[in-house]
């Protein structure tokens, strides 16, 4: 798969698992486990991206005698998240088109 078309997909599977509730680093990975494979080193380096362009926040709360990181998805996360349906919709139709012969 091409790199930026997976990176940009990582973005999205990453916002929408913390979409409609705030999470941490290992519970969005187990979330996202079922759909695809992420690692803690391909994780926090697009949270870090995703929180400098203002998409996602981060706070931390003690849990079990340590800080723990959670993230919130902000308007522009959500915003990117609508983009994408309808970019992914326009997908659907050059995928449609291509494979129209077979």
């Amino acid at each position: 798969m091409d790199t930026q078309l997976k990176r940009g997909l990582l973005e999205i599977c990453v916002l929408a698992a913390i979409k409609n509730e705030d999470s941490y680093g290992y519970k969005i990975i187990r979330d996202i486990k079922p759909y695809l494979t992420i690692s803690e080193s391909t994780l926090y380096p697009i949270l870090k991206r995703l929180h400098m362009s203002g998409m996602i926040s981060e706070y931390s709360i003690e849990h079990n005698g340590r800080l723990r990181k959670y993230y919130h998805i902000n308007d522009s996360g959500l915003d990117r998240l609508e983009e994408f349906d309808d970019e992914w919709q326009k997908i659907v139709a050059i995928y449609k088109f291509v494979k129209r012969n077979d």
